[in-house]
């Protein structure tokens, strides 16, 4: 995928919100930097897991972690169980981008990733671009101060533990 011209790789990995995967997820977590959770608006069930997986991510993964929340099936309008409204009002409750895709349609599932990975692409640049003027600013490291730590009296002392 391409973000500002560059070329930017992303692994992905799909559990599709199933138990069996549960136990594992928490590991997946440790290293992501983005989650795209996807409920199916024609079933209130996955809408209300949501925060179930959302509560999930913020324990066990970074805390800068690009979250964004996703309506599919938004082409079965007649069998909705989720209104658009009620995914964006969750989605600014929780601080989240939200959009709704039909991956039958083929409707904003591009945009989806085009989104999380350009908002992950623009986090780690901000990142390096504080570490280098950190880096930069820095300067020469201090220098140490010396003690003395001979006895005021001017004499030497006996060494603690020798007999």
């Amino acid at each position: 995928m391409l973000v500002e011209g560059k070329t930017i790789k992303a692994q992905i990995w799909d559990t599709a919100g199933q138990e069996r995967y549960r136990a594992i997820t928490s590991a997946y977590y440790r290293g992501a930097v983005g989650a795209l959770l996807v409920y199916d608006i024609t079933k209130k069930q996955t809408f209300d897991s949501i925060q179930r997986w959302l509560r999930e991510l913020r324990d066990h993964a970074d805390s800068n972690i690009v979250i964004i929340l996703a309506g599919n099936k938004s082409d079965l309008k007649h069998l909705r169980a989720i209104s658009e409204d009620e995914g964006q009002v969750l989605a600014e409750k929780e601080g989240l981008s939200f959009l709704e895709t039909s991956a039958l349609e083929s409707l904003n599932v591009d945009k989806a990733f085009q989104t999380i990975i350009t908002e992950i692409y623009h986090i780690i640049n901000r990142k390096a671009l504080a570490a280098q003027e950190a880096t930069r600013t820095a300067g020469p490291p201090v220098q140490g101060t010396t003690i003395d730590v001979s006895d005021s009296a001017g004499g030497s002392r006996a060494a603690c533990c020798s007999r």
